[in-house]
């Protein structure tokens, strides 16, 4: 057994969908009260987890195929409920655990933002963040007074003041501003406390936030920027970037990439933790693992749900394309661009289905971990070690989990990395920051 000083992080990606309601072993695909995922949230802080965080889609998808059929069936990407009410659930049943949710430049106004995740951020004791997303629906824009979504370079600008706001409207209040001094009467001194007057070619706020300072101050940014001005986003304003890569390779490559760009706009690039998404397929035998491993990835219902998945991230209608044919030209979109490229894998020849099945789903793997716990948190040290940090963020392919999956993770692989010295034993700090900043 190889023991390394060198540790990494570990987050995990999950909707607030239902969970694997057609396997065995599943809670029953009505989990709306939130409790199935609040126990979700006290398994992985049991865990030592960093984070969870909870993404989200603002429509119900209509793309593949043309209609609304399969994404209701399947449940599919949809129905999903918002996920700011289970973050705080989550957050205020559990003490370490780190909460992203993902919130919309498009969907919310600045002010209103920054004043849900100001909040949120008190109630978890500054353990939120939010996963900055533009949103990259068509049908989600109609869902806001739009009839197509600005192109991908607009909607980068927008977010670019967005972020500008925001970060002025968390810092209209001084840190020191609520003395508490009740000799004299006075809750908050006004002098620390100010408008921001924005004024900006997308957005006109006046300020200041009617929030006290949170304890972080600002929630936690994360982001998942993959085309060139979206790693440039990323680099300027994120805590925690979340990638899919292709193999060590790609994961060291992007690393790089992203500590140059902070370097270079002036930031440190140890601030920004890169966690790079994997899907874990356990075993009691690395052949028990491959097993079901082949069982999950060629199954109707998956090679379906994953080109459902994809078509309503990307609007392309993979339902029109040959399962057992190769695509026939490169494809492009105004939707998550990376993603589609990740998947399409342009030039391997490989067959939808293929496509589909590649790498636990294509989607949202970045290395192949298929094995018994031990073999797979050997793999995990070893990539880490060539990329360089700084950590993974696991989920299942199209993002439903089981019960018997987070156990298979939380108290199979995870103490399997705890022996090896490579994740954390134990929570050293309050803040969610704090702790991705640990090492």
């Amino acid at each position: 057994m190889r023991m390394t000083d060198t540790r990494f992080h570990l987050a995990w990606f999950m909707n607030f969908t239902p969970d694997e309601w057609r396997e065995p072993f599943a809670q029953g695909g009505f989990p709306w009260d939130g409790q199935f995922y609040v126990e979700m949230a006290q398994t992985l802080e049991r865990a030592c987890f960093d984070y969870i965080m909870i993404e989200d889609k603002l429509m119900v998808p209509e793309t593949f195929g043309g209609n609304r059929d399969y994404a209701l069936s399947a449940a599919m990407v949809a129905p999903k409920h918002d996920p700011s009410p289970l973050a705080v659930a989550m957050g205020m049943a559990t003490r370490h655990l780190g909460i992203i949710a993902t919130l919309s430049t498009m969907a919310y106004p600045p002010f209103l933002l920054a004043r849900l995740c100001s909040t949120i951020d008190s109630l978890t004791r500054g353990r939120f963040g939010w996963n900055v997303v533009t949103s990259a629906e068509d049908l989600a824009a109609q869902n806001f007074g739009m009839d197509v979504l600005p192109p991908r370079e607009d909607r980068y600008a927008m977010a670019d003041e967005y972020m500008d706001v925001v970060k002025q409207l968390f810092d209209s209040w001084d840190p020191d501003a609520v003395v508490l001094d009740r000799e004299n009467g006075i809750y908050a001194d006004p002098s620390k406390v100010r408008t921001i007057d924005f004024k900006g070619k997308y957005f006109k706020v006046r300020g200041p936030l009617n929030t006290v300072p949170s304890p972080q101050g600002r929630p936690v940014f994360v982001q998942a920027g993959a085309s060139p001005r979206g790693r440039d986003f990323a680099a300027n304003n994120a805590d925690s970037i979340i990638s899919v890569a292709n193999g060590v390779e790609g994961m060291r490559a992007f690393r790089n990439d992203i500590r140059a760009r902070a370097v270079k706009i002036g930031r440190n690039p140890d601030d920004i933790k890169i966690l790079f998404c994997i899907t874990p397929t356990l075993g009691e035998t690395e052949e028990d693992a491959r097993i079901k491993y082949k069982r999950t990835t060629t199954s109707d219902h998956f090679v379906n749900d994953i080109l459902a998945q994809i078509s309503a991230i990307t609007e392309v209608d993979f339902a029109r394309f040959a399962l057992d044919e190769p695509l026939q030209e490169k494809l492009t979109t105004n939707g998550e661009s990376g993603t589609l490229d990740k998947f399409q894998q342009w030039g391997s020849g490989k067959t939808l289905r293929e496509l589909a099945g590649d790498s636990g789903g294509g989607l949202v793997s970045s290395m192949e971990l298929i094995g018994t716990p031990d073999q797979v948190a050997e793999k995990m040290g070893e990539a880490m070690a060539e990329v360089g940090g700084d950590g993974f963020l696991i989920t299942t392919p199209v993002m439903r989990v089981s019960r018997r999956y987070l156990i298979e993770i939380a108290d199979g692989l995870v103490p399997a990395l705890q022996r090896r010295g490579l994740v954390r034993t134990e929570y050293k700090h309050q803040l969610l920051r704090d702790n991705l900043r640990e090492f």
